[in-house]
């Protein structure tokens, strides 16, 4: 699932799957034989992943600052993501690209030693080098740049807030005997993870996976390490039983208490903001439309309208910025949220605890038409990280 990038605190990150990293001050992962440095602008590479060469890039040296990433898979069915980590972190990626699919994302980076991350491929890691100084930015603009960094932070803090104070209720249902009220419990715990879940997925702890741990799904992981929401979901909606969840409950409340302590104090790039507006768009199309996510409470419409919410709040705090680069895109952008929006919440129930329709009753038209309109936000969405990253 989906990742964003911050500037996290000296506790170890490790991040999974295919990603382009950018890791300052990390050993030279490739051999200096294969570096190149392209001709044409320094703040733009092609990253091309095929089923034969894994994933190559057409330059390994940048001038600091913005840099944008344009992202191809040709044929390869065995690498569909890129991410850029820093330290051992990760600050920008893209996801879920499919043979044939490509997109685009940007970083902000400083002079350092970085690395090209594709995990899975023939060559998996390429050393880069960024050289140089970021040219400045104006005062207005930066002082909105810090705005909007700032406001995100906050959101992200107090949405894990209420997530903590979710599982809790959870696990203390848990542990009693009423099916209904954890059931209850469960759906009122799930948005504020989705909100945030670009922010969740970017980091591991040591040999911890704090995203798998909270929200993988069954055979996303081995079943020893299934353990996390979609586990309890299992137990409540499948097994229709409280017997065993009490541990899953203690689990998830411990993890997403380490979550909150990693995610306090962290600052966000601009350039952060934007790809992970894109990427809980990209989790609603891979997984919330197909109904892949909650396939035993049938509740993907809430993850989904939460989804979209948190892309919204990201996408948000850079309006008044991107209003000053590009005022016709910044109108674009609001305006298809908005149809988004209006057409998300032509599916609300309040009868449901979920507060949705129960997603097995949506038709394929109904699914056609969200598939769409989230579409239709993401492509010029899509566009923002490079517009704010330099």
């Amino acid at each position: 699932e989906s990742c964003l990038s911050m500037n996290l605190p000296s506790t170890p990150v490790r991040v999974g799957l295919l990603t382009v990293v950018l890791l300052p001050g990390l050993a030279a992962c490739g051999s200096s034989s294969n570096d190149k440095t392209a001709t044409g602008d320094s703040h733009t590479a092609a990253v091309t992943i095929t089923a034969a060469d894994g994933c190559s890039i057409d330059r390994t040296s940048f001038a600091a600052g913005g840099i944008s990433f344009k992202v191809t898979n040709k044929d390869a069915t065995a690498i569909s993501e890129v991410e850029v980590l820093a330290g051992d972190r990760i600050v920008g990626e893209k996801e879920n690209l499919p043979p044939g699919f490509s997109g685009t994302f940007a970083v902000t980076a400083g002079a350092g030693d970085y690395t090209l991350y594709c995990p899975g491929a023939a060559t998996e890691k390429t050393a880069l080098k960024v050289t140089g100084k970021a040219g400045s930015v104006g005062s207005d603009t930066a002082s909105l740049l810090k705005q909007a960094s700032d406001g995100y932070s906050a959101y992200v803090t107090t949405q894990v807030g209420y997530l903590l104070a979710g599982v809790k209720k959870l696990d203390t249902a848990l542990q009693g005997t009423d099916l209904k009220a954890a059931q209850d419990a469960y759906a009122k715990a799930r948005p504020y993870y989705e909100k945030i879940e670009p922010v969740a997925e970017s980091f591991t702890v040591g040999k911890v996976d704090l995203d798998a741990n909270i929200d993988a799904r069954a055979n996303d992981v081995p079943a020893s390490r299934f353990m996390g929401f979609h586990r309890i979901e299992k137990g409540l909606y499948q097994d229709r039983s409280l017997t065993g969840l009490a541990s899953y409950g203690a689990g998830l409340v411990a993890n997403v208490t380490k979550l909150q302590s990693l995610t306090k104090g962290l600052s966000y790039q601009p350039a952060e903001l934007a790809n992970g507006a894109v990427e809980l768009l990209d989790e609603v199309a891979t997984t919330k439309v197909t109904g892949e996510e909650e396939r035993y409470s049938h509740i993907d419409m809430l993850d989904f309208a939460n989804n979209d919410e948190g892309s919204e709040q990201a996408f948000a705090q850079l309006v008044p910025v991107l209003k000053g680069i590009n005022p016709a895109l910044t109108t674009e952008i609001q305006d298809r949220f908005a149809a988004l929006d209006t057409l998300v919440g032509k599916y609300r129930d309040p009868s449901q605890a979920s507060g949705y329709v129960v997603y097995s009753t949506l038709t394929a038209a109904d699914k056609r038409k969200l598939a769409a309109a989230v579409k239709a936000v993401a492509e010029p969405l899509s566009q923002v990280a490079s517009k704010v990253a330099g």
